[in-house]
């Protein structure tokens, strides 16, 4: 059964930089991406891209292809929602 409402991956990633102890600004550095791009996936205004993925697999925060399912398990309950309210 699906989720109905899965947290959007940009939450988790938060979750993780912050245990951590990082800035936004270390963490971006840290996965080689510019800062805004890091921001815009932890506010939820950009989805967790294959490169995404694959850099936060570097910095051994879980595997690339579970960071994918994450995303599309949001997408599509997001695009339920949003056909059932229509």
């Amino acid at each position: 059964m699906p989720m109905y409402n899965p947290s959007h991956p940009g939450e988790l990633v938060r979750d993780s930089l912050e245990a951590e102890g990082w800035t936004v600004t270390e963490c971006a550095a840290r996965l080689g991406v510019a800062r805004h791009t890091l921001s815009r996936l932890l506010n939820g205004h950009a989805a967790v891209s294959p490169a995404m993925a694959l850099a936060l697999e570097r910095i051994g925060w879980s595997e690339a292809e579970h960071w994918m399912r994450m995303q599309v398990s949001y997408d599509l309950a997001q695009e339920r929602r949003k056909q059932e309210a229509a």
